[in-house]
């Protein structure tokens, strides 16, 4: 008897370290999360403006030869920033008075959760799809600096109203490291110099396009998982604004 209640027990201590294992594995992302705002507010927090003037100089030597190379002003009139899921890329298009863009710089994408299609709910870990903005900036990122994108828009919510869909989720970034759960992870040095032009030429004159692929040399790759019917229609309207963009 007391050799099976040994065994009973060792069944019970493995079946609940098991359990806690998976509870963990599946939560990972959402305990790291927690634990990372908790980090986030026991750090010393720091105003836009003084990571202006902390980034300010360097930002300005690494991107005021680019802008003076295409003969576009600095800060820029119009700004806007192209995500390329498949190619892993960032573009950034300025354009001064005449409202002609040229392409300033390209920096790669260093991490993007998920796979090509759209964002559809929270928990999915999908980087979105569509034509954004730019809602704040984040001084005092876990992730550096942060660039803050008007996830979900109205498209995401008509179409998740339409489907019944609830809880679409947010907080999508354009910020440094590496790690990606659902943002667009591109290295400190970049987020330095994205946080400073996006501050220093104005959020409301900056769009964001983020796409599954560059539609201006290619059409989408085959896919090994079927795209909400609407997705269409959303990829035409990405098409037709990155035409905008023509090297």
């Amino acid at each position: 008897m007391k050799g099976k209640m040994t065994v009973r027990r060792l069944q019970l201590i493995l079946l609940s370290t098991l359990g806690l294992g998976a509870i963990v594995f599946f939560f990972r992302f959402e305990l790291a999360k927690i634990v990372w705002r908790i980090r986030g507010i026991m750090r010393e927090r720091k105003t836009v403006a003084e990571r202006l003037a902390e980034y300010g100089g360097a930002v300005h030597e690494r991107l005021l030869p680019l802008f003076e190379a295409r003969a576009v002003p600095y800060p820029p009139r119009k700004l806007a920033l192209i995500g390329l899921k498949d190619e892993k890329a960032l573009e950034v298009w300025a354009a001064g008075e005449d409202g002609k863009f040229a392409l300033i710089t390209t920096y790669p994408i260093l991490g993007a959760s998920g796979r090509l299609g759209p964002k559809l709910r929270e928990g999915d870990y999908q980087v979105p799809e569509g034509l954004y903005r730019l809602e704040s900036l984040n001084p005092n990122s876990l992730y550096h600096l942060a660039l803050r994108v008007n996830y979900p828009n109205d498209f995401d919510r008509e179409r998740a109203a339409r489907e019944g869909r609830g809880r679409l989720g947010g907080d999508i970034m354009i910020h440094g490291g590496a790690g990606s759960i659902g943002c667009l992870a591109m290295g400190d040095e970049a987020a330095e110099d994205l946080f400073v032009l996006a501050a220093e030429t104005g959020l409301g004159r900056i769009a964001v396009i983020l796409s599954p692929a560059d539609f201006r040399q290619r059409e989408l790759p085959e896919l090994d998982h079927e795209l909400p019917p609407w997705t269409a229609e959303l990829y035409a309207r990405i098409k037709s604004e990155l035409a905008k963009f023509n090297r």
